[in-house]
């Protein structure tokens, strides 16, 4: 064959692209453990930092991570219509799904996996999981808070996050949110450790148990004085606004209230 000719030119492009395809592939394939490794170990360091066991900016090697981890949370996977709580084993044993791997946040997008949210919700929420990981703190063997799994709009962008409660399911202990594309400065401070700081000692709800959290406009005073106001993001009204809602949200029967009342009753005993 030529080399000048149109089919070795042909022949040459298409073995080039025949290597390439092979070693974009073979590089997915091989990085695609790591990177779920990544991935779970990064969650495991929010739901830490959003419980108060382990400072945001702390980098701790993953094993020790690992560690804490598991000596201090326990996950369960919770029914979002029901608000019944199972533990692992209960979880594969009723959906055939491996609970080590299953992610909320991904099934939210798999039709089989999860349901319509309810039409108009302010959180502009359009798919809910069937099943949504929770995870209980523990201390001296008792559960001391209950972290849960938010998501809602923002001004520009679906907000991923946790939100930690007291084991009286009514005082925040934390929130955090770990992905976003608010705008930095203004509504990205809500990654801002200050501002994320002041949810500390607030009250989800009021005496009825309905959701009464809120970021307000400007600043809210100390817990004990305004339990349930957070002080506003500023010049980042809408973020703000989202937040409150996506927060609500997740407190009320759409979300996670039925199991909260479930577990108020069953008392905070594992």
């Amino acid at each position: 064959m030529q080399r000048s000719g149109s089919l070795y030119t042909l022949g040459f492009a298409g073995a080039v692209c025949v290597v390439c395809a092979v070693l974009v592939s073979s590089s997915a394939y091989f990085l695609r453990v790591p990177q779920e490794r990544n991935k779970l170990l990064d969650r495991q360091r929010q739901v830490l930092s959003v419980a108060g066991l382990l400072d945001g900016g702390a980098s701790l090697p993953a094993g020790d991570v690992q560690k804490l981890f598991d000596e201090s949370i326990e996950k369960r996977f919770v029914n979002i219509e029901t608000g019944e709580a199972l533990s692992p084993e209960e979880f594969q044993g009723q959906t055939g799904l491996d609970p080590r791997t299953y992610d909320s946040r991904e099934a939210s997008a798999n039709p089989e996996l999860s349901t319509d949210a309810p039409a108009g919700n302010l959180a502009r929420i359009t798919r809910l999981p069937k099943f949504a990981m929770v995870y209980y703190v523990k201390e001296g063997g008792q559960i001391s808070e209950i972290v849960l799994p938010i998501v809602g709009k923002g001004l520009w962008s679906t907000m991923y996050g946790f939100l930690a409660l007291d084991k009286d399911t009514r005082t925040v202990r934390g929130i955090t949110f770990y992905d976003h594309g608010e705008t930095p400065g203004l509504g990205g401070e809500v990654d801002n450790p200050k501002w994320k700081a002041l949810w500390n000692g607030r009250v989800a709800y009021d005496e009825n148990w309905n959701p009464k959290i809120a970021v307000i406009k400007g600043q809210a005073g100390p817990p004990d004085a305004n339990p349930h106001e957070v002080d506003g993001l500023s010049g980042a009204t809408l973020t703000s606004r989202g937040v409150s809602n996506l927060v609500q949200f997740w407190l009320s029967e759409d979300g996670f209230k039925p199991f909260l009342e479930q577990f108020r009753n069953q008392g905070s005993a594992a």
